[in-house]
């Protein structure tokens, strides 16, 4: 394969969005045999990235309000996949934390493919080359998560 640059960038973009799509219908998938929704799904899989967190910096992250947030734990609660707790330094903050028994037990198990998948994707290229990849997602995350303020604050309007 041999791309001029400006067909590169092109052929880049494109693959990132069907990467894009693919993430997102996995995670769909997940959530639909886990029996939540979706955006119950990322919140869970915020709580996997960051461990426990407050409710409100949850609420942040996600960019869904504080009562869409109490929403959110209370189906996880009952589902039995998050838990809130009382902040021990501040009694009015409540915590929030994945219930690591549902996480190996219900979650891992839907995981466990897709990571010998990507572990043998990964087997396919060279140290250098990860390194290069993981560069890419680690400056690439932060230009998402900044779009994303962006629109969130043009939807508030001013």
């Amino acid at each position: 394969m041999s791309y001029v640059r400006d067909e590169l960038l092109v052929a880049l973009d494109r693959k990132t969005r069907e990467f894009s799509v693919q993430t997102v219908m996995f995670s769909q998938a997940v959530a639909g045999r886990l029996g939540i929704n979706a955006t119950d799904m990322q919140c869970l899989n915020v709580l996997a990235l960051t461990g426990p967190i407050t409710a409100g910096r949850l609420a942040e992250i996600t960019g869904l309000t504080v009562g869409a947030i109490t929403g959110v734990m209370d189906r996880l609660a009952r589902s039995g996949y998050a838990r809130r707790e009382r902040d021990t330094k501040d009694r009015r903050r409540v915590i929030v934390r994945l219930i690591p028994e549902s996480d190996q037990r219900d979650l891992a198990p839907l995981f466990a493919a897709v990571r010998r998948a990507s572990a043998e994707l990964y087997s396919h290229y060279t140290d250098e080359e990860l390194a290069l990849i993981l560069d890419f997602l680690t400056r690439a995350v932060p230009e998402l998560q900044e779009h994303t303020a962006r629109l969130r604050a043009q939807a508030n309007g001013p």
